[in-house]
């Protein structure tokens, strides 16, 4: 007997959701940093992202600014200083000395990587979408930096080098990577009828 699914009503309750470091530059050059959750690549051709903010911060008011962004994405390592760059907003303090992190500029995009950070994404502002309580910011990545450090035999990152940090939205909990389970468009086709 099958088990009976429970409603939970209207939440953002997507697993997982990835935490990831939105860098800005304000409207006088200052490098600024914010965690998000609510991200997610949106399209293939061009390759584009999509990242949900609100209004308020100080991240909106530079990517409206400058119309450019980068994602960075912390390892586990980086756990403490991905949290506080979501508890603090940038018109209150000076992020990147006080996380002892180091931004890093850019030589695409009008915004800063954070170094120390495995893998960054460079965006350029492609589209507004107002939602309601956020508003999407859709960036068009136009390259991606990896330390070399995190790349696998392919030439191209490993997750279990980069080692991610997950978030579970509701709980609000980090979480580590789990373990591998089987190769994408592979471990299904023994479910495909000739």
């Amino acid at each position: 007997m099958m088990a009976m699914k429970k409603s939970l009503g209207a939440r953002t309750l997507l697993y997982p959701t990835p935490v990831c470091v939105i860098g800005t530059y304000d409207r006088f050059g200052n490098p600024n940093a914010m965690t998000a959750a609510w991200i997610g690549i949106c399209c293939s051709s061009p390759p584009c992202l999509a990242v949900s903010l609100r209004k308020v911060t100080q991240t909106y008011r530079n990517i409206i600014n400058r119309k450019a962004f980068t994602v960075s994405i912390p390892s586990q390592d980086y756990a403490r200083e991905a949290d506080y760059f979501g508890l603090v907003s940038g018109s209150a303090a000076d992020k990147f000395p006080s996380s002892g992190l180091t931004p890093l500029k850019s030589k695409i995009v009008d915004a800063p990587l954070v170094k120390e950070f495995p893998l960054a994404l460079e965006c350029r502002l492609y589209r507004i979408v107002e939602i309601g309580l956020h508003t999407q910011f859709i960036g068009e990545i136009l390259d991606v930096k990896a330390d070399e450090s995190c790349l696998g035999p392919d030439g191209l990152p490993d997750i279990e080098k980069v080692r991610p940090i997950l978030f579970s939205p509701e709980k609000r909990k980090y979480h580590a990577l789990g373990r591998f389970i089987g190769d994408a468009f592979s471990i299904g086709r023994e479910l495909i009828k000739s």
